[in-house]
């Protein structure tokens, strides 16, 4: 059993705790709940955030935190000497605390090199270099990311209040949003569906003629403004959907940062998505979600990334394959191709019936 487990939970004096995640956008914002208790359980301390440069603006203008620590392994702290320097100012900020809410080597460590004195995290991916760690059971599934995450922070004695998740909305962000909008010929009565085709992993996306198959039933039936979104990284997927719909869009994929995505998202009234990292900053604006999910991993499955509102729908499919092979796959992804856009639409039809009323406790 590991240490973290025989000691008494005990929470300590820290005065200066660094809270770590460097991997992706949807992750980071998972994470936002851990920086909400940790501030609750010190409200003196001096909290910062280290992020990837990809989730500063998720990051930045948290009133949880006080610094945001921005770690660029692919280019300013790529190099020998680069990395060197880094570890040498996070040496010099003389934190009392490390909490990895990831596991990586990376992230293990550059709190063992700067000589952080206590370092939580998972026992896995060089755990060993941890002072305090806990067995790494995320692959198992049996909860929600957010809950692991939190769970991670009661071995140091802070019990969390909730889940809310967070992620920064600013007036200019809001003002472009709507200046964009109005030029795209959707006005501050219309009602918003925005669409996102794009994710990470071809075993994550719905094909792309479905996604254009929704959008044509809505806007058709029920007159909504459709919105395409997508990461620069996925624009083809969105330009695929795009070119196979009836309807007229405006096309926002590659177009908006983080934050003014945030706001896009708090302004419409259904986003329907792949599993993926916007889904999240959806949940944390008040905004419904569809999220689609392929995969039979449990460690992949919506009951550990799904989204958390109690109106948010997750649609996923068990097609019976005993091990998933991912972007391996070899049955043509039949646990996407199971979901039709019949079940898309008459789950959106559903949830855009109740939106109004939930646009209005925004």
């Amino acid at each position: 059993m590991s240490k973290v487990q025989n000691e008494k939970r005990k929470a300590g004096n820290y005065k200066k705790i660094l809270i770590v995640r460097l991997d992706r956008i949807g992750d980071v914002v998972l994470s936002t709940p851990v920086l909400k208790a940790v501030r609750d359980a010190y409200p003196d301390s001096h909290i910062a955030f280290m992020v990837a440069p990809h989730a500063r603006e998720i990051a930045e203008g948290n009133p949880c935190i006080n610094e945001v620590i921005v770690y660029d392994k692919a280019i300013s702290h790529k190099g020998v000497f680069d990395g060197a320097k880094f570890v040498y100012g996070l040496a010099r900020k003389r934190f009392d605390i490390a909490i990895m809410l990831h596991p990586t080597r990376r992230t293990h460590l550059l709190s063992f090199l700067s000589g952080i004195p206590k370092r939580l995290g998972y026992e896995r991916k060089m755990g060993l270099i941890l002072t305090d760690k806990i067995p790494d059971k995320k692959h198992l599934g049996l909860k929600h990311e957010i809950d692991y995450t939190l769970g991670l922070l009661r071995y140091i004695g802070i019990e969390p209040a909730n889940r809310k998740l967070y992620v920064p909305v600013d007036n200019d962000s809001e003002d472009r949003v709507r200046r964009i909008l109005a030029a795209g010929g959707i006005n501050d009565g219309d009602k918003i569906v925005a669409i996102n085709p794009g994710a990470s992993c071809r075993s994550k996306r719905w094909p792309a003629e479905r996604f254009a198959e929704v959008a044509d039933a809505l806007a058709g039936e029920l007159g909504v403004k459709i919105v395409v979104v997508s990461g620069s990284q996925d624009k083809s997927f969105a330009d695929s959907t795009l070119s196979a719909m009836k309807t007229v869009a405006l096309d926002l994929s590659g177009k908006t940062t983080i934050r003014e995505l945030a706001c896009l998202l708090k302004r419409s009234s259904l986003f329907i998505s792949n599993d993926s990292g916007p889904v999240h900053i959806a949940c944390a604006v008040g905004t419904p979600v569809i999220s689609i999910f392929g995969r039979s991993d449990r460690g992949l499955s919506p009951r550990r990334w799904g989204p958390i509102n109690k109106i948010d729908r997750a649609i996923h499919k068990d097609v019976g394959c005993d091990i998933c092979l991912a972007h391996k796959c070899k049955a043509e992804l039949k646990c996407l191709a199971a979901i039709t856009a019949d079940e898309v639409v008459r789950n959106a039809k559903e949830m855009l019936s109740g939106a109004d009323e939930l646009l209005s406790k925004k």
